[in-house]
């Protein structure tokens, strides 16, 4: 599947633009975790996962990370992709755990991306660009702010890495930043 095909199936299952920025973020924050983690020749690849991790979360919540591999499946995207996709979901909705570093990546960002989005908002820049690690850590350690965002899942996903929850947030806010402009222009556009 081209990264085209993958906007529009997107934006077939989803209409809210709050779910289609999210997804363009993670697909950002993919892309740069592959560069900085020597899979340069797969960024495309790895966009592709993050674009449609949660393709079916809009339309099929209770079913999440399960209806998303029948729609793939039918639409025949390569099985790579549905395997990475429907991993995310890992001990919450699916026993498929993440396997490739790739798709330890999407576990540990998925939600990071959302909690650092929150945090931003709360910023007067409303804005990645000047976000310091101690801004995301101190509202992380408060379990009511952006409360959807599970601070487990986070921490397992950091785990699975074998890196240190300051490394991936820092990195997280580092890859957020690339894209934010051109994210929130095409956002708005629609």
């Amino acid at each position: 599947i081209t990264r085209e095909e993958a906007l529009e199936l997107l934006k077939e299952y989803n209409k809210d633009k709050f779910h289609i920025k999210h997804a363009l973020t993670v697909e950002g924050v993919m892309k740069y975790f592959a560069e900085k983690l020597g899979y340069g020749e797969e960024k495309e690849f790895w966009g592709i996962v993050g674009l449609l991790h949660d393709l079916d979360f809009e339309m099929y919540p209770d079913e999440h990370c399960k209806k998303v591999q029948e729609i793939m499946k039918e639409k025949e995207i390569d099985e790579k992709i549905i395997h990475a996709v429907a991993s995310h979901g890992y001990n919450l909705t699916v026993d498929i755990k993440p396997e490739h570093e790739m798709e330890k990546i999407l576990y540990a960002t998925d939600e990071l991306t959302g909690l650092i989005g929150a945090v931003a908002l709360m910023r007067p820049s409303k804005s990645v660009q000047d976000m310091e690690l101690k801004s995301v850590k101190k509202k992380f350690k408060n379990e009511k702010f952006a409360a959807g965002c599970s601070r487990k899942v986070i921490e397992d996903g950091t785990q699975m890495l074998g890196w240190d929850l300051d490394k991936l947030i820092e990195e997280t806010i580092l890859a957020m930043r690339v894209d934010e402009e051109k994210i929130n222009n095409y956002v708005e556009s629609l």
